[in-house]
């Protein structure tokens, strides 16, 4: 059984009324409820979702890598006309690359971090082909070239940490083209990368799967990615799928709530094609915030002993207004992270001036910085890793008061009640550990405890971007109900444009370290002046589906 002695007529997959549940001690979940749907060969299709709706169980299903607490009830899955939830592992396995290829999520887990990348690559084509064989390096050089990837003999010769996401995501791809498999899963394949990497590597999958007639079926939670690349989208929620339709027809004339509730909370998809900006031209207050000709050359050394200096911000100026958000843009490289550290105290500029609330804060020492950190806080990237997992969460909310040794005692207890209620979760939850939590549900404690100083400043590190996009607009949301009620500015970071337009006033681009623009978001946004500005707007996934709509 191959993609070689398949049908042109059959469908690659055919799926039929398939249920898979989670056994969890004596107890089922139902994660997958009857879903039924069938890949033409050529046809791309998109299953999109909020987290929990089974999507992604559904694709591991497909290639038989379901975990061992997962059971498959009743359904089919068809290949080629064989059912393989019946067939035998080795009919798996041999499935597996050889006629269903499989894209992770994640390259930094999925890649072996001891093994170069040319190994990893050479292990995925003798494992399609059963045996090791002639011109196994020149197969593996090809592949890299194929999935466009430049000096491909070094790059083979590199570890994982030596590449970019972007690259990594390239590398497994190329690792499930190795079977010249009749159908890719791609299993949230971009969703960790910049919009600009995004869809570099959304086009070149696209484009080899034309050329090579596969089929593909795209796992995501993001309807502007399925809505621009897919032929089909089938919505999934709570293990069922409860829509399916062309692109046009979902965003047009969504028959479910549900859909209409992904669409309104991915903002690229309103506006008739224009993000939606929650700020138009919002005259500026006071500064709190001034970055003043900041520069940061880093010292590389190599294995060789030899250093060289890398200019990681070029003469950055900017400014931070009360109750206002000011954010920074710009893909990975582009210096924007390196600007928050200097900004936080974390790295100290090579030259120029950090002025906060009219204090010159950039050489102040650690203890120096100290008494500043009531006063400006930080909300980091990921909620999963941003919290302590032994922590409760009344622990978590109240360390910044324990520290700073301002309370204690029943005033702790109450502090606490107020911070939860504030980011709007119940007080029942003050007794929970993190892993009971969902994402979301972690980054409004986050938020909460961020917010136990009263602080002036919050420093907000892509914020939402390991979130649904129906959790990223509820945690925006209470994000600019807090500013609204407490007047605390924000310094957002972020590589997600439809998240900027919905929470900034002003906005500035990077680029390699030097801003290429800056001013009002309806400004910048409405009429970007730079063409890089132009590439990363016109690079929002969703934007032309939703004008054309």
């Amino acid at each position: 059984m191959s993609s070689a002695t398949m049908s042109a007529d059959d469908p690659v997959i055919d799926i039929r009324h398939l249920s898979v549940s989670y056994r969890s001690g004596r107890d089922a979940v139902q994660a997958v409820r009857s879903v039924s749907f069938a890949v033409a060969r050529g046809e791309t299709v998109a299953i999109v979702g909020e987290s929990g709706s089974g999507k992604s169980t559904v694709a591991h299903a497909i290639i038989g890598l379901l975990p061992v607490h997962a059971h498959i009830g009743e359904g089919q899955i068809l290949v080629g006309g064989e059912d393989v939830v019946r067939a035998s592992e080795s009919t798996r396995r041999h499935l597996r690359g050889k006629v269903i290829g499989l894209v992770p999520q994640d390259p930094q887990v999925s890649l072996n971090p001891t093994t170069r990348i040319g190994r990893q690559i050479g292990e995925a084509l003798v494992q399609a082909r059963g045996h090791r064989h002639a011109g196994l390096d020149a197969d593996i050089i090809e592949l890299l070239e194929q999935v466009g990837i430049d000096q491909p003999v070094l790059r083979a010769r590199q570890y994982p940490h030596e590449l970019s996401g972007g690259m990594k995501q390239r590398v497994l791809i190329a690792m499930a083209l190795a079977g010249d498999p009749a159908l890719i899963i791609a299993d949230e394949p971009t969703s960790a990368l910049d919009v600009t990497v995004q869809r570099r590597i959304l086009d070149h999958l696209e484009r080899l799967a034309s050329e090579r007639n596969i089929s593909l079926l795209i796992i995501t939670h993001d309807l502007g990615v399925a809505s621009d690349r897919a032929d089909r989208i089938l919505v999934m929620k709570e293990g069922r799928i409860v829509e399916h339709g062309s692109p046009h027809a979902i965003l047009v004339a969504p028959r479910e709530d549900y859909t209409r509730a992904l669409i309104a909370a991915a903002p690229a998809l309103g506006g008739h094609g224009q993000l939606r900006l929650r700020h138009e031209d919002t005259p500026a207050g006071t500064e709190i915030l001034r970055l003043e000709s900041i520069s940061k050359r880093f010292q590389l050394r190599h294995g060789d002993g030899h250093a060289r200096s890398f200019l990681a911000l070029d003469d950055v100026s900017l400014s931070a207004h009360a109750g206002q958000t000011l954010a920074i843009v710009g893909e990975s490289g582009s210096g924007k992270t390196t600007a928050l550290r200097i900004a936080l105290g974390l790295e100290q500029a090579t030259s120029g001036r950090v002025i906060f609330e009219g204090q010159d804060i950039g050489a102040l020492s650690w203890n120096e910085f100290r008494p500043l950190r009531r006063r400006i806080q930080l909300v980091q990237q990921n909620p999963f890793a941003s919290l302590d997992p032994r922590f409760t969460v009344f622990e978590s909310i109240v360390e910044p008061l324990v520290s700073f040794g301002l309370q204690k005692g029943r005033a702790l207890e109450s502090s606490a009640r107020r911070l939860i209620d504030l980011v709007q979760l119940p007080a029942a939850f003050l007794t929970r550990l993190p892993r009971e939590l969902s994402g979301g549900q972690r980054q409004r404690v986050a938020i909460a405890r961020a917010l136990a100083l009263e602080p002036e400043l919050l420093f907000l590190d892509e914020p939402v971007s390991a979130l649904d996009v129906s959790v990223q607009a509820q945690i925006l949301a209470l994000l600019g109900e807090l500013q609204e009620r407490l007047g605390v500015s924000y310094v957002l970071v972020s590589h997600d444009l439809s998240v900027v337009a919905s929470v900034a006033h002003r906005v500035v681009v990077l680029r390699n370290g030097k801003i290429v623009e800056q001013g009002p978001i309806a400004r910048v946004f409405g009429q970007p002046v730079h063409e890089y500005t132009q590439e990363l707007l016109a690079a929002v996934p969703g934007r032309e589906l939703a004008l054309a709509a």
